[in-house]
């Protein structure tokens, strides 16, 4: 009896091991790429089994752009840039140093070619010539036979001033501002231009600048103001050696004889100095009419008051040949230019 055979299942083939097919696989990829398959060897083989594995490599972090270099420039060969020399000396003046000798401002107005305050003006802007050189410098002194000129700039500016004449209410001051009462200037404005002004000047703004008032008139006193631009004006009118006629209607209470007349005439002093002769006369039986070559303050009214008279209304109708006219109350018209005080 044959004994049965036991038949053993066979072996499956051992797979390879993972160094054989990792290696195996690098040589193939090598192949592909071209490289030696030496090569591709050593970089697949791992590390023994016995070793401690390997930390997992950090990723690498992209390398920061490279900042461009700033280009250095050579300096240049030009030469740093110097300061302005200083402008060179003016010439000496031409002005005398006697302290006897009057200044160039007070020569001006001397010569009757404008007021001390517009000379002054003239000086500042170069306008003046003295022996054929400028003189700019304020307070300067000239002798009497200096030869002066004037440039024609100052001419044109002088030709461009205007003069305004105002008819001045009651509660006006004819200067700065006094005890709350404002000034007459702030009358000057195109609304209180008389529509009837024969002028044919148009108005400007420019035409308030520097313009000042050529005497004054009490608060309480109505009449002809005249405010200007022009030294000329302004000295023949206020100047020391003025001998302008300034006419006013005076409204009197009280009663006056011949000798108070004469009085009035000539013969009163006013603070110790005696008053030039006055043209007094009756304008009718209530209104005196003085006619006056100075202007003292409140001269007519203390006058008055010497002779035992109260003023009641005072009102100035004329300044040498310009009358008011019909000129209203609170208006104003330019000065014409065939007009002269």
């Amino acid at each position: 009896m044959k004994r049965p055979t036991l038949k053993l299942p066979k072996k499956a083939a051992e797979p390879a091991a993972p160094s054989q097919a990792r290696s195996t696989r690098a040589k193939w990829a090598q192949q592909q790429r071209g490289k030696k398959p030496a090569a591709a060897t050593a970089i697949a083989t791992p590390a023994p089994e016995s070793s401690p594995p390997s930390p997992p490599k950090r990723r690498a972090r992209p390398a920061a752009p490279a900042q461009k270099k700033r280009e250095v420039r050579p300096h240049s060969s030009r030469p740093p840039p110097q300061k302005s020399a200083q402008p060179a000396p003016r010439p000496p003046r031409p002005v005398a140093e006697n302290p006897d000798e009057p200044r160039l401002s007070k020569r001006l107005s001397e010569l009757g070619l404008c007021s001390r305050r517009e000379a002054d003006e003239w000086i500042e802007n170069g306008w003046v010539r003295v022996n054929g050189q400028v003189v700019s410098t304020l307070g300067a002194r000239v002798t009497r036979d200096a030869s002066i000129e004037v440039d024609a700039a100052a001419k044109k500016h002088q030709n461009e001033q205007v003069t305004i004449l105002l008819n001045k209410p009651v509660g006006y001051v004819s200067g700065q501002p006094e005890d709350n009462h404002q000034p007459a200037m702030v009358l000057i404005k195109p609304e209180n231009r008389w529509a009837e002004d024969p002028s044919r000047t148009k108005f400007l703004p420019g035409h308030l600048r520097g313009l000042a008032p050529a005497g004054r008139l009490d608060i309480d006193s109505t009449g002809l103001l005249v405010f200007t631009q022009d030294g000329r004006v302004a000295k023949r009118l206020i100047g020391q050696d003025s001998e302008v006629e300034k006419e006013y209607l005076v409204r009197v209470e009280g009663t006056l004889d011949e000798a108070g007349m004469k009085l009035l005439q000539h013969g009163l002093e006013l603070d110790g100095v005696k008053l030039k002769p006055a043209k007094v006369s009756w304008a009718n039986e209530d209104q005196l009419r003085f006619v006056l070559r100075e202007g003292r303050k409140r001269q007519i009214r203390r006058m008055c008051e010497m002779v035992g008279l109260v003023v009641t209304a005072l009102k100035r109708v004329r300044s040498g040949g310009v009358s008011l006219g019909p000129l209203p109350v609170g208006q104003w018209r330019y000065l014409g230019r065939n007009e002269r005080f």
